[in-house]
């Protein structure tokens, strides 16, 4: 990653080779499980079992051998390891098992045991990031398509866990992801708009963001859900970079923008998602922490306010 803003994004790194050849490939997961090299990541709904950080505090996930996890329920092929600082060496292929929770706790019981990607996504290694948010997304999208939109039939799982097919009709359904903008808004004072939301606590703030609606670009619907949210009109979005974030199925998609001097910038929170609206200066916000709580490490709402401020915040 060259690109110095995409590299302050934690789950938009990645080393993994997602071998998409190797999907199409008849008994591909009974020629993995006979692979001795073949490693599995137990996954137990949006969190991963992790194993051992050597002593640095730093969460690792946890590959095991193929004959220790039960193969009795959902696999997914992730592809090959490109990592060659990770225990496993380049090439290692890698399937994610969902497990359910007697199959879990059957692995290791203790709730410490599993790690997800909200808390602990920052601080995973490369190959740990982009091994999580693929295998959750995936996993997301499996269990949100159990039923065909055209017979109402169970689908079944296909092509090393990338397709769900139809049994009736043969229909191959693939996997879908919901385009989100996310943008970090200044005034002329050079100030950063965060609100709070409905569904968070009072003193939670964050930037903007809602839903790409069908024919509508990205920048099109940046100034819509601003206009929305907090009567604003902006001028020059501008496209910074994006992250997946599997909960279940975005990709953000941030920017940044200035108020439009052209119209009135007052303020007004729709009232509804959004209900409070503040500017904050640099100086003003570090000395409204901790009071006011900051999106977390691993969002790219973070990335998008601490690329403003010039460093990390708390």
């Amino acid at each position: 990653m060259f690109h110095p803003f995409l590299s302050q994004l934690p789950l938009s790194r990645y080393e993994i080779d997602r071998d998409h050849l190797a999907r199409d490939r008849p008994g591909l997961f009974e020629e993995l499980w006979r692979d001795p090299a073949t490693r599995i990541l137990p996954l137990w709904g949006d969190r991963a079992l992790v194993g051992d950080s050597g002593g640095s505090g730093i969460p690792a996930l946890a590959l095991l051998a193929a004959d220790r996890v039960p193969r009795n329920g959902l696999t997914l092929y992730l592809g090959r390891s490109t990592s060659a600082t990770s225990p496993e060496p380049p090439g290692t292929p890698i399937v994610a098992a969902v497990l359910d929770e007697s199959a879990a706790a059957a692995l290791d019981a203790r709730p410490e045991a599993w790690a997800g990607l909200r808390e602990h996504g920052a601080r995973l290694s490369d190959r740990d990031a982009g091994l999580l948010v693929e295998a959750v997304a995936l996993a997301n999208w499996h269990d949100s398509h159990r039923f065909s939109p055209l017979s109402g039939e169970p689908t079944v799982a296909d092509r090393g866990g990338w397709v769900r097919r139809d049994p009736a009709t043969g229909r191959e359904i693939f996997p879908r992801t919901d385009a989100a903008v996310i943008v970090g808004i200044t005034d002329h004072d050079d100030r950063m708009l965060l609100g709070t939301n409905a569904r968070w606590d009072a003193n939670r703030f964050s930037l903007l963001a809602g839903f790409v609606e069908p024919g509508e670009s990205l920048e099109a619907a940046v100034r819509r859900e601003v206009l929305e949210e907090s009567g604003l009109r902006l001028a020059h979005p501008m496209y910074l970079g994006s992250q997946p974030w599997p909960f279940p199925a975005s990709l953000m998609l941030g920017f940044t923008a200035t108020v439009d001097p052209l119209y009135d910038d007052t303020l007004r929170p729709d009232g509804t998602e959004v209900l409070e609206l503040r500017w904050f200066s640099r100086t003003e916000l570090v000395e409204a922490l901790p009071e006011v709580r900051l999106p977390g490490p691993t969002s790219i709402a973070r990335s998008i306010i601490e690329t403003w401020f010039g460093g990390p915040l708390g």
